[in-house]
């Protein structure tokens, strides 16, 4: 069974729509009943550099699920990623709280 931040392998083994595989990072395995062991799965789409490029929901075969490891993102392939570094015991913004 697929969890939260699952990356998994999608196929035609999991759906005859994937004829042509995909990369989906799982946000939410939707609570409703497996229908003979089918699933709805809410998440994204990702790219060959592991970057969300569309959010889906999908009907899919667990039994033709594959997990993988995430591509690496970021910093690990040297790209910026647009985020900002923050400093562990910085202190926050004038008129800010820090989060407890």
């Amino acid at each position: 069974m697929p969890r939260c931040g699952d990356v998994l392998r999608i196929s035609r083994e999991a759906s005859v729509q994937f004829s042509t595989p995909i990369l989906f990072r799982v946000i939410r395995v939707r609570d409703r009943r497996p229908d003979n062991g089918w699933l709805w799965l809410d998440g994204y789409q990702l790219n060959s550099a592991g970057e969300a490029v569309r959010q889906r929901s999908i009907h899919v075969r667990a039994g033709g699920l594959h997990r993988v490891a995430a591509p690496a993102t970021g910093a690990a392939t040297g790209r910026r990623t647009g985020r900002r570094s923050v400093r562990v015991g910085s202190r926050p913004a004038e008129g800010t709280e820090p989060l407890p």
